[in-house]
Formats: C-alpha cells, structure tokens, sequence
C-alpha cells in the first residue's frame, strides 16, 4: 500500500472533537485547529497521537471547590475506525503490540487530514503495558517514558506498517515525541544492517525533523534520569553520543529535539527569545537557532453560530480565506452587538443551568478559563475584593465567570480554584461569580464567544503564546490582558494604564483601574 503524505505530525495530544477527550489543554486544541487548517488547505499532512482511553479526566467540584478526578467513559468505536496494520515497540525488554484507530479531519472542499491514535489496550499484551494508553499525563516518570517510547518509536513504525513511506518531514509538536528521532535512526541501521550511528546517520535524521517548542515552563520539558531510559528502552547506540541523546545524566526530552531537529520555533516572537535564553546548548560547540511562528486559531472552529451568521452575509467564502475577516471592521454595529448578544445569552443561560448563579444579561460579564496553573494566575482579580466591590458599586455592574483544570498532581493548581470559590461566597450578589466544571472544547466556545471581555492574567514571561483570546477575537470581543505571549503581537491598545514592574500589586492595580475603564465604556455601548 502506498500512501501520498509527505508531513507526520506528532502530538501527545489533540482535540479534534467535543466528544473525544484526549487533551488536557492548549497544546491539544492547538494541534487541532492546526489539522483542521492542515486539512482546508489541503496539506499533504498525517497526524499520531494516543488513544487515551480514560482521557485526562472528567472533573468534579465539591461545593468548598476542590477538584475531583474521575475517568472519562467514552466509547472509542463510536468515533474512531480499527485499523488492520499492528506493529509493536520494546518496552523493559517486552514487546508491546500496537494498534491505530483512525480519524479523519474534513476540510473546505473536502479535504481530509487523517489521525491516528495508537493503542496497546490488546490481549496478547501484558496487563501492565495494556493500560500504557489509558490515560493522559497520568502515572508516574516510568508510565510518561512508556507513553513516549510508544508515540515516538511506536507511532514512527505505526506509520510505516499503514504505509506512509515517503514521509519528507516529521513534525514534533512539543517535545514529547521525540523519541521518534531514535527510530528513524533505526530505520537508517536496518537498511545497511549497521549497528553504530555515525555523523551522517544524525544529519539525516535531522534534515527531517522540525519541533515546535511550546512553553517556558519546566514541568513542559520532560526529563528522565538514565537509569529509568536504560530500563525502559534497553541498549540504543545514540546513548553513546552525549552531544545528542543524553544531558547531564538525563534524558531531556527537549534537548533531544533541539539536537536532532533542521529547525526549531517558538510559537510567539516573546516565546522564542525567552526560549533561546532558557535553552543553552549544553555544549560550547552547539548553537540552536529558535525560530518563532506565532500561534493561530481555526477560525471556523470558534465563531460562534450568531457571528457565524453575520460573516456570512457581510463576508462571503470567510472561513476559506480568514484574512478577509479584517472586512469586520466595516461591520454594521447594531447587528454585531445583536451577535454578540445572542453569544453572550446562550452564555449565561448554560452558567444559570450548571450553577444557579442568577447571571444578568444586562451585567458587564468578564470570563476566564484556562488550565488552573499557578503562573495563569485564575484568581489575581481576587487580590482586592473590597476594591472590586467598590469598582461594581461606583462604576456598573459586573459578573466573572471561570473554568479550568488543574493536573491532578497539582496541588497550588487545585488550591486556585478553592480560592476562587472563597471569593464568590466574600462577593456575594455584589460580583456575582461562578466557577464551571469540566471544561472542554465546547465550553470554550461558549465562553470565548459570550463574554464581554476576556481576561488573561499570567505571569511573564511564563505564557508562550496563549491563543484564548484569538478565539475571543474572532466574536468580537475584547482582551483585558498583560503584555506576554502573542497579545504583545496583537494588542491593540485601546487604554493602557501606567504602571512599573510586574508584581501583584503593581498589575492589579492596573487590572481594577483598567476594569472601571471597561465598565464606563460599557455603560456607554448599553
């Protein structure tokens, strides 16, 4: 069988369906709005990831705000074809059979983008190594490696058992996948029956590969110690080259992709300078260039069905050429405030619903949601609640609404979303609050469409790119941000308040007077 793609795309995860939870956050949702675009511009482009079979998880709140962990049900057959092809990887000297579920992303005119998400959920393998892709993110640093040895080297012979042999380019997006690179140097030693790896067989390898770094934040770059790689992968003739496969007594997952890639981005212009400091090359003679290609949203995917509506009589053939959206500026006023409105009440009815917050159409409604990570700073509004009453009380009022996980290992993450709730029950009726469960791509939408203004608060230079408030732009609504990740690119700076530095009182202080800001140009647009 031969098979006509030229790009493989790796990603540990990826959110290409409201009911297929094998993500956790923005790397996923980025991964599936770049297939969707991969797939409406008809790239020649094959996507692998895992099956997750238990998801990340499904989240429950008790009413202190505590979060809760339990597997998400989802019937894999319902949404994903079998495939016939099975292929296997050496985990702690077993072999671990595979299989590929496939999923294909339609683009404009057809076009498709196919998925694969590999299983080791099968019989003939060991209870243990069968339960390798249950879960995403889960388990301990032998569970993580086990994983990546199976989108990496697992994934690359998936690929080829299905019968994409002329992959050109092997894209890793983020550097879980980065195993990869040690299979195509296998495949190098097969073909001439070799047993050590040599310069050339590394320049090959890299002619091939690009990685998209996506974050400054430690706990993104995965390390594992050399014992626990030994253990797991067995003898591979790239430990012999440190320059390339081992850092300090580590595997550095990251490094491993910087070495073994022609090219390397971050994913805003701020990212990739923070990117190229932070990440040194552990050898003098090593130089990494760092590219940036500033992250983007599927635009079809996240305007809302009211907008969507609106660019459809003012608009024509927009979800094929996004550029021309920038017509939006000539939009009637009225009817774009009558799509926002329509967006923002099926809002509140679902927070209504889901919380008996009693939200008010006629409030000024400010949302966030994000993974609940501490440089994501979710409850920095919360550092003055007596001013926030005042603000509510003197300027107009005001209503916030939140969502988010927390990792389950995460402990200041989940103690985020208690403090949150705290808040909500000290504010009362004056700001009225709410706090929604499980979040996910549906959530997303309603909430990036709904809002009146969406907040972003992280702590810089922690926030790579960010692209929440893309899919808020494109509904028309505005950011109430700090200056990092993409929105230095894209912030058009109708108020920014004067202050120095970046610590809590100082940005606060700046939120609250720039939230009267907002209000008093909301009382006027009512």
């Amino acid at each position: 069988m031969t098979v006509n793609r030229i790009i493989a795309y790796f990603s540990m995860e990826v959110a290409i369906n409201d009911d297929i939870p094998t993500y956790s956050g923005g790397l996923g949702v980025l991964a599936g709005d770049a297939i969707r675009s991969a797939a409406d511009m008809g790239i020649p482009m094959v996507a692998v990831s895992l099956l997750h079979r238990k998801g990340y998880f499904y989240q429950r709140l008790d009413p202190s705000g505590w979060q809760h962990e339990e597997p998400v049900n989802w019937i894999v057959e319902d949404f994903l074809e079998e495939m016939d092809p099975r292929t296997s990887v050496e985990v702690e000297g077993r072999a671990v059979r595979l299989r590929a579920f496939k999923y294909e992303v339609r683009g404009v005119g057809d076009r498709v983008v196919p998925v694969y998400f590999l299983d080791a959920d099968l019989p003939e393998n060991d209870v243990q190594d069968r339960r390798f892709t249950d879960h995403l993110y889960g388990g301990d640093q032998r569970y993580r490696l086990c994983q990546e040895v199976i989108l990496g080297m697992g994934g690359t012979r998936m690929l080829r058992a299905l019968g994409y042999h002329g992959i050109e380019r092997f894209q890793m997006n983020e550097g879980h996948s980065s195993l990869l690179t040690l299979e195509l140097l296998n495949e190098l030693l097969r073909s001439e029956g070799r047993t050590s790896i040599n310069n050339n067989d590394v320049e090959t390898v890299r002619r091939k590969c690009v990685f998209t770094t996506h974050t400054p934040v430690p706990a993104g770059h995965d390390q594992f110690p050399m014992a626990l790689v030994r253990q797991v992968l067995g003898y591979h003739p790239a430990f012999d080259m440190e320059e390339v496969f081992c850092c300090e007594g580590v595997l550095n997952m990251t490094y491993l992709a910087l070495n073994l890639s022609h090219y390397v981005n971050g994913v805003a212009k701020k990212h990739a300078e923070v990117s190229r400091h932070m990440l040194t090359p552990k050898k003098d003679y090593i130089h990494y260039e760092i590219d940036s290609i500033t992250n983007g949203v599927h635009a079809a995917t996240w305007v809302s069905e009211s907008f969507q509506e609106l660019f459809n009589r003012h608009i024509p053939g927009w979800e094929e050429d996004n550029f021309s959206l920038r017509y939006a500026l000539s939009l009637p006023k009225e009817e774009v405030w009558q799509a926002h409105m329509k967006a923002k009440r099926g809002l509140l009815h679902y927070v209504n619903q889901e919380t008996n917050a009693g939200m008010d159409s006629d409030f000024l409604t400010v949302c966030f949601a994000r993974r609940a990570a501490a440089y994501k700073r979710a409850d920095l509004i919360f550092q003055d609640i007596e001013r926030l009453k005042r603000i509510a009380a003197t300027v107009g009022p005001l209503q916030l609404v939140f969502a988010g996980k927390a990792h389950p290992h995460d402990r200041e993450g989940k103690e985020i979303i208690r403090r949150i709730f705290q808040a909500r029950d000290a504010l009362g009726d004056r700001v009225k609050t709410a706090y929604l469960g499980n979040y996910n791509l549906q959530l997303g939408r309603r909430m990036t469409s709904g809002a009146d203004v969406w907040l972003n608060t992280p702590q810089p230079p922690l926030e790579a790119s960010g692209t929440s408030g893309m899919k808020a732009a494109v509904n028309g609504v505005p950011s109430l941000s700090v200056l990092d990740g993409w929105w230095i690119e894209g912030c058009i700076e109708v108020y920014r308040p004067r202050f120095i530095g970046h610590s809590v009182a100082h940005i606060q202080a700046a939120f609250s007077t720039g939230l009267q800001a907002i209000l008093l140009a909301w009382a006027g647009v009512r």
